[in-house]
């Protein structure tokens, strides 16, 4: 291929750009009226309206009971983490294929990471490879599972949704109901986006989802918790808020808590921005099309919505040939100032994490070798 076709077309995409960015904040609603509004109100901290209108929104939109905001999508995973009751020592099946807070999380719990491989249409957890490696690996004691070789409680798994796309979250759903291990989803990048007429983090126990400057709703910084169980929602709070206990000016705290609960100005940013995700979701639609027009036009693989998801389209993805097929576009992008991206590097190849256990990640490596994400921003765009 002759990939200034593609930088050509890209530029096109986004004509007035001198720098095309990856994906960069689309603000076009009441983002800076709330703003004000939070300001002149004296509300800018944990405390306000904005937070508890924008968790109920959440809430309403995503058709999930409960949604606690947190202040980023890693410590919403680490506050899963210990609402299901991991702890030092413990297991967690997780994908080497992703950003490297989803396993930093699991550090931050004082737990081990075990990752297991992904698939290359999904690009998220495989469920015939976790199931693989837990007949494999583990045995179940009571109504828990531990593994054969190092012994240590396998206690929960955390999939995630790559690119704003599902993985096969219900048959990992189900394989984590055999073997009694706890279901979290890593929903960071799944904002707007079902399967099977659900959105995602809706088929785990918990989910956590990222609003950073890159999503496709954002607050600048800040994440959510989604549940349906009002205990753990209950007790989600409490922990983001530093385990305070009520009294009306005493400071008493009954656990180690955090301060991870979303400040009420990043939260006024997050209620205009998700008034907008109807309409922000139809400009991705027709990027999308845009990029699958071009590339079936040009006979190149690409990632295309999978049966049974509907999916945000938060990154376009080409698929070449191999490695260094991906390192020329690249290479040549960037000269063009496009902001295109690899996947990231397997983070079970990062120094501190090769020491933990991992199936043979044979699609995790071929995606790495592979796979460029594009520029797929609602700014500038030309529909």
């Amino acid at each position: 291929m002759d990939f200034d076709n593609l930088a050509n077309f890209i530029k096109k995409l986004y004509s007035s750009k001198e720098i095309i960015s990856l994906h960069e904040p689309f603000f076009s609603g009441n983002e800076k009226k709330y703003l004000e509004n939070c300001i002149d109100s004296g509300y800018v901290s944990s405390v306000g309206s904005y937070v508890n209108e924008f968790e109920k929104s959440i809430s309403d939109y995503t058709k999930c009971k409960n949604a606690i905001l947190c202040l980023n999508g890693t410590n919403s995973i680490h506050i899963c983490l210990q609402l299901v009751g991991v702890k030092e020592g413990d297991e967690v099946i997780t994908q080497a294929l992703s950003f490297v807070a989803t396993a930093n999380a699991i550090i931050y719990s004082k737990a081990f990471p075990v990752f297991v491989d992904v698939e290359q249409n999904t690009m998220g957890m495989c469920p015939d490879d976790l199931e693989k490696f837990l007949n494999k690996n583990t045995y179940l004691k009571g109504n828990e599972c531990f593994n054969k070789n190092t012994g240590k409680r396998i206690k929960a798994c955390l999939p995630a949704h790559i690119l704003g796309r599902a993985c096969k979250i219900d048959e990992i759903q189900s394989i984590c109901k055999k073997f009694h291990i706890e279901l979290i989803e890593d929903a960071a990048e799944g904002m707007g986006s079902f399967y099977k007429g659900q959105h995602l983090g809706n088929f785990g126990r918990l989910a956590a989802i990222s609003f950073n400057g890159n999503k496709i709703i954002t607050t600048g910084g800040g994440g959510v918790i989604l549940t349906d169980d009002d205990e753990l929602a209950k007790k989600a709070k409490h922990l983001t808020t530093q385990a305070k206990t009520f009294h009306k000016w005493e400071y008493n705290h009954d656990d180690i808590g955090y301060n991870y609960r979303m400040p009420n100005i990043n939260a006024a940013v997050g209620l205009a921005q998700l008034e907008k995700i109807d309409s922000i979701l139809e400009i991705k639609r027709n990027i999308y099309k845009s990029y699958a027009n071009f590339f079936n036009e040009n006979n190149l693989e690409f990632f295309s919505e999978n049966i049974n998801e509907e999916s945000n389209l938060w990154l376009n993805a080409v698929i070449l040939e191999n490695i260094d097929k991906r390192n020329d576009l690249l290479k040549l992008l960037h000269n063009k100032k496009i902001m295109a991206r690899p996947l990231w590097n397997l983070i079970s190849s990062f120094e501190m994490y090769k020491k933990y256990q991992k199936s043979n990640l044979i699609n995790s490596k071929w995606l790495l070798e592979r796979v460029v994400t594009l520029p797929s921003g609602c700014h500038n765009s030309v529909q």
